[in-house]
Parts: C-alpha cells; sequence; structure tokens
C-alpha cells in the first residue's frame, strides 16, 4: 500500500472547523481537526477568481504542498487561504466537491485507486489519463508534476556497485542471492514481493516483513538485514541510498497534481500552479522534507522555494 493510500486508510475522524464531517461517505475513519492559516494579498485583478481556499491532507508533505500553492498564487494576487490537515481522502476529497475548498495538492496513482479501485494504470501517462477520466463534475486537474512520490525498490550505494544495478531488472541475475524487506502486505501484493516475481522475475532468497518505507527499512537497509527494501521516493534518507528505476513500471505512478474546483479555475490561476508543478522535483521534496524532519516551519520552507524558483 502506497504511503498517501495508507495515511487515508488510518486518519481520526474529529470535528473541524469546516462542514466536512458529513462527508466522510459513512467512513469511520477520519480527519484531524483542521489547521487554519492565511496567505493574502488585495484582489485577483484579472485572474477571474476572487479567492481560493487550498485544503491538505494530514501528512507534512501534503501540508507543504498546499502552502506553496497558496503562495504562489498570492504572488499573483489571489486571495489564497489555506485548510491544512483536514485529514483523509474520505474527507477532503468530498470536501473539495461540495466546495469547502476549492484547491489541493494530489498523488496521480493513489486518487486514482480512491476513484477507480480497479483501475489498472501504471505509468505516468497512463495514471493521468485515466485519473483527468475518474474525476467527478466538477473537480478537474491541472498539468501533473513530474515530481513524485512513489514506491522504490532501493538498495544501498554499496549494493549498486557491487552489482552493476541501475534498475529492478538489473536485479534478476541476483535476487536469489538477496533479501527484500517490505511491509507485510508487500508478500502478497502485485505493487510488491508478488509482482517483483511474475512481471521482473525475481526470485529472492528470502522476504522480510518490516514497515512500510519506514525506520525499520531504512535500518535494515543500512545494517545489511536486507539488500533491497520499499523505500518512498521523497524520503529524505534516501539520498544516502539508491532507488532502483522501475523499469517496467509495476509500482504506479504517485506524481504530484494539483486538483482544482472546476468554478475556481482561470487562466492566471491555471498558469501559475502549472508553473509550480513544471519547478517542483523529486529531489526538491527529498530537500524540503528533510527540512521538516530538521523542525524548519512549514510556511518557512515553502516561502523560500517559491522565492527561489521566482513564483512568489
Amino acid at each position: 500500500m502506497h504511503l498517501r493510500t495508507r495515511i487515508a486508510a488510518i486518519a481520526v475522524i474529529a470535528a473541524m472547523p469546516i462542514s466536512l464531517t458529513a462527508c466522510s461517505s459513512g467512513d469511520p475513519l477520519a480527519a484531524a481537526p483542521a489547521k487554519s492559516s492565511s496567505d493574502s494579498s488585495g484582489s485577483s485583478g484579472s485572474t477571474g477568481t476572487t479567492s481560493i481556499v487550498v485544503g491538505s491532507a494530514n501528512f507534512p508533505e501534503s501540508e507543504l504542498l498546499a502552502t506553496i500553492y497558496a503562495k504562489a498564487l498570492t504572488g499573483v494576487g489571489v486571495k489564497a487561504t489555506t485548510k491544512l490537515s483536514i485529514g483523509s481522502r474520505e474527507v477532503y476529497f468530498p470536501a473539495l466537491k461540495d466546495g469547502s475548498i476549492d484547491l489541493l495538492p494530489e498523488y496521480t496513482g493513489a486518487t486514482l485507486s480512491y476513484l477507480d479501485p480497479k483501475a489498472e494504470a501504471s505509468s505516468p501517462d497512463d495514471v493521468a489519463a485515466a485519473l483527468k477520466t475518474a474525476l467527478p463534475s466538477g473537480v478537474e486537474m491541472l498539468t501533473p508534476s513530474d515530481a513524485a512520490d512513489a514506491d522504490t525498490l532501493t538498495v544501498t550505494k554499496a549494493t549498486a556497485a557491487k552489482y552493476s544495478l541501475t534498475t529492478i531488472s538489473d536485479l534478476k541475475p541476483y535476487a536469489s542471492k538477496l533479501v527484500v524487506g517490505g511491509p507485510p502486505e508487500w508478500k502478497t501484493r502485485k505493487e510488491g514481493a508478488v509482482g517483483l516475481k511474475t512481471l521482473y522475475g525475481l526470485n529472492f532468497k528470502q522476504f522480510r516483513a518490516l514497515d512500510a518505507g519506514g525506520p525499520l527499512t531504512i535500518a535494515a537497509l543500512k545494517n545489511g538485514q536486507i539488500d533491497a527494501g520499499d523505500v518512498f521516493s521523497t524520503d529524505p534518507n534516501i539520498a544516502a541510498l539508491f532507488p532502483l528505476k522501475d523499469d517496467k513500471n509495476l509500482f504506479p505512478a504517485q506524481n504530484i497534481v494539483p486538483l482544482i474546483a472546476s468554478a475556481k479555475k482561470s487562466d492566471t490561476v491555471d498558469a501559475v500552479l502549472d508553473k509550480v508543478s513544471a519547478a517542483l522535483t523529486t529531489d526538491d521534496l527529498v530537500e524540503m522534507n528533510a527540512k521538516l524532519t530538521d523542525k524548519q516551519p512549514i510556511d518557512t520552507v515553502a516561502a523560500d522555494w517559491v522565492q527561489a524558483h521566482d513564483l512568489g
């Protein structure tokens, strides 16, 4: 299960200052209290949109992206406010449909899976095309970013050098000597050990159940308990490791994409958010997540990125 899908499945519902609790589709899982902040400057001029409320899920990367969107919009005169940490997809997605929020950062593959659990698209282009079709009336996607927070099969740099590894396919001659690690569900999941065997022909020596790209997996890679493991592509630890290219698209693409209420679209808003998506990279997210891990404020990290890319 991808990080963004997993978080959507474990959030806990609480009272929120916007009318979201009735939007949980009967799901008992829910949202933490929403945090509200605002970034504003005057009117929107000729944008055609006087104000936009930017929402986020309840984890730091989503809050960071929402804050970046708000600051970039503020820079062109749109009054942008934020409703951060709304909670799970089961809560914030209906909020986008009912007008409680107008814009949010999403992940293409996880959103597609939420809207169409039977979807089989995997590559970035195929996932984006399928998502565009699956979106409900009144909600539109703008241009996805190349930046992505996806599952990766990752090894240490030493292991990559030892076996001359670049792609997952490169593991095939060596897999029988190697131990792979991941969350328990990886053992029986297509987007895990099953797919690594059927799609890539990898028969690992052993599967070791750990956490979902968390500290257990990172520690096991670094101390040699496993040779390859599931690590998320924007995890700050990945800079010291070596993610293998998923050359057969086993893991569904998880590109960052702005979803916006159709009524709030305008040439100016679309252009600004497209510029954000074009400028944002996976490496940027790794670097900014590292700053958040070091307890730097989200507002500061977002402002620095927007300023560095002349978007504010």
